[in-house]
């Protein structure tokens, strides 16, 4: 796992060989575009500058630690090709196979050279081959092309923008923003973007800035900037029975584990307790001691604060304290289990929110959940460099509240808005909020997005309702998960993988009908047979639990004073809606919501993304 940054420029009259002064100026935008995401890659970082294209990588050593170093070339001298990659492949050694009959040597183990040797052999139709993460850029020098992709997911991040000539492209928009050309620059766009929670591919928050979408790739040459999908969802017969769906599912999910176990650096999961997780850590585990000896103990972490264990708090979210079911699953299962106790004081501390801010680059996340993932990351990353996640089961296999729910069945909107919309959003200031109009932005939108959704002649409305909701899901509300995901690992330089995002096994159960889906009566009938066997009966039957937070007082009052602060720094009162605001403000913290935490929480994080990004408003 890694950053990439660069840019590519064809600038009209440019001399095909620059003055000794303008390569050095060169060299130190890439090297300082490239230093911007340094902490995505601790262990290594390098630099390629061209005559018409410049690529930079940060390097978080997993895979053959000595070999692997990019930028990579296809020669050491008067190099063809120019890759940097971020992300793991987990079919390389098949596909290197396939490429050596082919008659390509290779001189490392790694995942990165089997991309740049495939590119050489198959040019943009490596995409097609690729299973994996990952995010790569690959200027090709004979071609004057540079090609851009992203996985199908969207599990790993990559942005452009356009400068004089070409582009530039990053890991991260603040890699984009060390451009001279490029600046933070917010309009009225983005903040509907950001404020809306519809949580769109291709536009930003930011104005001139991109996201290469999902399943999607860009080549930009002379004759301009190209973008295509070469992946998406599509609606399918599904012509196997009950009993054939739920070993197909059971093979899928078995391959997807096993392949994404490679790594010569130490491996751990995320065990929360849940049907999820504890699934992928039950198989992880089996593989693993298939694979080092039966003494093997895979090593699981889970998420926990100091005033749980006694005053546990339910809420909207959350039905129950997961530590005890994280640990009978590590017991049953046989895994090394630690538990990650966070102080909730710990979370009001202003450098872990600006850290985690800073490394989000947006002012919109979920508050204290993300402070305390960003701290157990850190915590992990001193025994793991890797780590195994169950993000995407609910949205592959049905487990969220709104796929039962007849209010979010009939609801003429996208369905987490019943739950994280105006009540859980930041409340604008009132003049802001007429010239935005979200809501009209979200009725057109959803308009939009139900437009998207693949179907089949004849399918009836309520599958087609059904299908709708998860197609929502799985490009809509799945592509903030792993973007918080992949930004506050990454801050720690810890690599998290998701094989629930397989696409093999996305696109099988996406067509699966939702009898088949829920067909003992409640969410996630298919990995609930997955793991019949694997993981302990109080784990396999337990409601949706979703990720916990602190109801420590102290941690609400000290919130509460945040927030007080937040609303007098500069340029929040521009934003915020402070009157709306105030009911929270003055609320005892056992009376505050947690739709009105919320607001608070984001509120704060404003002021520390207006703080660190200086960002030009224009509306």
């Amino acid at each position: 796992m890694c950053g990439i940054t660069g840019w590519v420029s064809f600038r009209p009259n440019a001399s095909d060989a620059p003055e000794p002064r303008a390569t050095s100026r060169l060299t130190q935008v890439i090297e300082a575009m490239t230093a911007t995401i340094a902490r995505r890659g601790p262990d290594a970082g390098g630099v390629w500058l061209g005559t018409h294209a410049a690529l930079g990588h940060r390097r978080l050593s997993v895979l053959d630690l000595a070999g692997g170093v990019q930028p990579m070339t296809d020669r050491p001298d008067r190099p063809g090709v120019v890759l940097s990659y971020s992300g793991e492949v987990y079919n390389h050694h098949r596909l290197r196979a396939e490429l050596r009959r082919l008659g390509h040597e290779f001189r490392t183990r790694s995942d990165t050279e089997v991309v740049l040797r495939g590119y050489q052999q198959w040019g943009e139709g490596i995409v097609d081959r690729l299973e994996g993460m990952y995010a790569f850029a690959i200027w090709d020098e004979l071609r004057e092309q540079l090609l851009l992709v992203r996985d199908r997911l969207g599990v790993k991040p990559l942005y452009w923008a356009r400068i004089d000539g070409g582009i530039a492209f990053g890991s991260e928009p603040k890699a984009l923003f060390a451009h001279p050309e490029l600046s933070p620059r917010v309009d009225a766009d983005g903040l509907r973007e950001a404020y809306s929670l519809l949580f769109n591919t291709g536009p930003t928050l930011w104005a001139g800035v991109h996201e290469v979408r999902p399943g999607g790739l860009i080549t930009v040459g002379r004759d301009g900037v190209r973008e295509c999908q070469y992946w998406q969802l599509t609606a399918r017969p599904h012509t196997d029975d009950l009993p054939g769906t739920i070993e197909r599912v059971r093979s899928l999910v078995n391959r997807t584990t096993r392949a994404q176990l490679e790594a010569d650096v130490p491996l751990c999961s995320l065990l929360s307790g849940g049907l999820d997780s504890t699934v992928l850590t039950a198989l992880a585990a089996d593989e693993l001691r298939l694979a080092e000896g039966p003494q093997t103990r895979l090593r699981s972490y889970a998420v926990d604060y100091s005033d749980q264990a006694e005053g546990f708090t339910g809420d909207v979210l959350r039905t129950g304290h997961d530590t005890p079911f994280a640990a009978e699953a590590g017991r049953f299962i046989g895994t090394d289990h630690s538990t990650v106790v966070l102080d909730p004081h710990a979370l009001l501390d202003l450098e872990h929110r600006r850290a985690v801010v800073v490394a989000r680059d947006s002012p919109i996340g979920v508050g204290d959940m993300d402070t305390s993932l960003y701290l157990l990351f850190g915590e992990i990353r001193g025994h793991s460099t890797v780590a195994v996640s169950g993000e995407a089961a609910d949205e592959v296999f049905g487990g969220y509240p709104w796929f039962h729910s007849p209010a979010a069945l009939a609801a003429e909107t996208f369905p987490w808005l019943l739950v994280t919309g105006d009540q859980a959003a930041m409340p604008l200031n009132p003049e802001l909020a007429a010239e935005l109009r979200i809501g009209e932005f979200r009725a057109a939108t959803y308009r939009d997005a139900l437009a998207a959704v693949p179907h089949l002649d004849g399918e009836d409305a309520a599958e087609l309702r059904r299908r709708e909701l998860q197609h929502f899901s799985l490009t809509r509300w799945l592509r903030q998960l792993l973007h918080r995901k992949d930004r506050l690992s990454m801050a720690q330089g810890l690599e998290v993988r998701v094989p629930y995002c397989d696409h093999r096994l996305v696109e099988y159960v996406f067509n699966a009908p939702w009898t088949m889906k829920s067909h003992d009566g409640r969410e996630k009938s298919l990995l609930r047979d997955v793991g019949t066997g694997i993981a302990p009966a109080s784990v396999l039957h337990r409601p949706k639990n979703h990720y916990p937070a602190t109801h420590h007082p102290d941690y609400t009052r000290g919130l509460q004073q945040l927030a007080r602060e937040a609303l007098d720094a500069p340029g929040v009162a521009g934003l915020a809606d402070a009157a709306a605001l105030k009911p929270a403000l003055d609320a005892t913290p056992e009376q505050l919501s947690w739709g009105q935490r919320l607001r608070l929480e984001r509120v704060v994080d404003l002021s520390l993304w207006l703080d660190h990004h200086r960002p030009t408003i224009t509306l």
